[in-house]
């Protein structure tokens, strides 16, 4: 049994859409890090960065448990331990792996970045927000232009689809439409058609509808999430 520690975020969404697709059972524990969750003792226990997801393996009760952080991480060990979405020849993992630390080096870091200065930031800065919504439309033109060939990032479907989606369909939220990649939007639609994806994002806190565009109140959020980059540099 894996025992997920998360919430509405993509780099949650990367951990819980892994576990749907590879039909893993898991146990949803919600963090509320708008509350400062992720900065109580308990939780540091796992994760001493203050980050979500965290999973906590139990195994079959005959080992220790693994506690494992960083999401990336996460989707990697899931994928072996399933023998599922992780290529087992070295020339497709290592392919999987490169597209997979493409969106932890550059998508979601440039996407971040974007949604703090354009969302969450009081104070508009048009050269700092130009310099990282630019910096997300090149990198949505590098997947963009791979897609063209092909139909998803490296062979069949793999957990660097599942990690790159899950930043990329937010593009709403950064300030970046994707109306210019039309590989890019038939890749992420078909992404979000499948019924894995769907239960991965789905829960009650209507985060994914608001950080996509679908509903919600923006400006509430925009809000509360500046209150939770100041706790972040309180507490770091």
């Amino acid at each position: 049994m894996i025992e997920l520690y998360t919430c509405s975020t993509p780099n949650g969404w990367k951990a819980s859409i892994a576990l749907e697709e590879m039909a893993i059972p898991y146990t949803v524990h919600y963090i509320d890090i708008m509350a400062g969750d992720q900065k109580q003792a308990a939780f540091l226990a796992l994760n001493p960065n203050g980050r979500i997801p965290v999973i906590v393996d139990t195994g079959d009760g005959t080992d220790e448990p693994l506690t494992l952080f960083e999401s990336g991480a996460i989707m990697i060990y899931l994928a072996e331990k399933c023998g599922r979405f992780l290529p087992s020849d070295p020339r497709g993992r290592a392919e999987v792996m490169q597209w997979l630390m493409f969106q932890m080096s550059g998508i979601g870091p440039m996407m971040g970045q974007a949604n703090i200065f354009s969302r969450y930031f009081p104070e508009k800065i048009p050269t700092v927000i130009d310099r990282f919504q630019g910096e997300v439309r090149r990198l949505f033109g590098v997947l963009d232009g791979h897609l063209a060939e092909n139909e998803y990032l490296v062979g069949d479907y793999s957990i660097a689809d599942m990690a790159n989606w899950a930043w990329v369909r937010i593009h709403f939220w950064a300030g970046v439409p994707v109306d210019d990649f039309p590989h890019l939007k038939r890749w992420l639609d078909v992404i979000g058609e499948r019924p894995a994806v769907r239960a991965g994002v789905k829960d009650d806190s209507g985060n994914f509808e608001l950080l996509t565009g679908q509903a919600g109140d923006v400006e509430a959020l925009a809000s509360a999430a500046f209150d939770l980059v100041e706790m972040g540099h309180k507490h770091d």
